[in-house]
């Protein structure tokens, strides 16, 4: 049940849905497209109510912009092809298979066939996507000199951050950066290591980031603003 509501300026009422966390320093938004349209707030037991729709007021440009540019939800089906880590990959439910099988095509393209129950069809697709794309951050991880590494790595479902970086040595990336070009995943993971370094964003800090990507810092950094809602497509 939400416990405000969000009208944007075209009139669309976004149910705002706030939870109270103890040990929470400040207030922290995350919009989520698709289906279920809302916004998720967590704040501070001692914060009020009023002062965290008054945040969601703060950011009422951004919040627009995201759910004006979030594409309606297409729900996967046999047959279609997407694109995931860098690969262009057919999708097709096969019922006779109890495990997937990803076959390399001889156009360079891949089909993964999917068996199983048919029902958990998106499902499954959705977690080999996530296996797909751990497997290739840990490897360009292992491109870096070791003292970047972080202790362990997690894929999580985020609406406003594509990584972050905790003074515990545990870095978190949005499953939802396969859907992203290659090199912008990438920046992604160049970015959350050089926080092993500079914690904040301090010229030093971009200085690091460019040193480990390489060429285009701004232009992946370009691309997720104008497009990174697009990424919430599938699944």
């Amino acid at each position: 049940m939400a416990d405000s509501e969000f009208i944007t300026s075209w009139g669309e009422k976004i149910p705002v849905i706030i939870n109270v966390r103890r040990g929470l320093r400040n207030i922290t938004l995350r919009p989520h497209a698709g289906d279920d349209r809302h916004i998720a707030i967590s704040r501070p037991w001692l914060a009020s109510n009023a002062a965290a729709m008054k945040f969601v007021e703060q950011k009422r440009r951004w919040l627009e912009r995201f759910f004006q540019n979030a594409p309606q939800k297409r729900h996967l089906k046999s047959g279609d092809e997407i694109e995931f880590v860098g690969k262009t990959v057919n999708v097709v439910y096969d019922g006779t298979i109890r495990a997937n099988n990803f076959v390399l095509n001889s156009n360079g393209n891949y089909t993964l066939f999917v068996g199983g129950d048919e029902r958990l069809f998106e499902s499954r697709v959705r977690n080999f996507i996530k296996a797909e794309l751990l497997k290739e951050i840990k490897m360009l991880i292992r491109k870096t000199p070791r003292d970047f590494w972080p202790r362990r790595i997690c894929l999580r479902d985020t609406s406003s951050r594509w990584g972050s970086c905790s003074t515990t040595g545990t870095m978190s990336f949005s499953w939802r950066l396969a859907f992203a070009p290659y090199d912008v995943m990438r920046y992604v993971v160049m970015h959350e290591l050089s926080h092993v370094k500079h914690m904040d964003h301090s010229p030093e800090f971009w200085a690091q980031v460019r040193a480990l990507y390489g060429f285009g810092v701004e232009r992946a950094r370009r691309w997720l603003n104008q497009n990174g809602a697009k990424l919430y497509e599938f699944l």
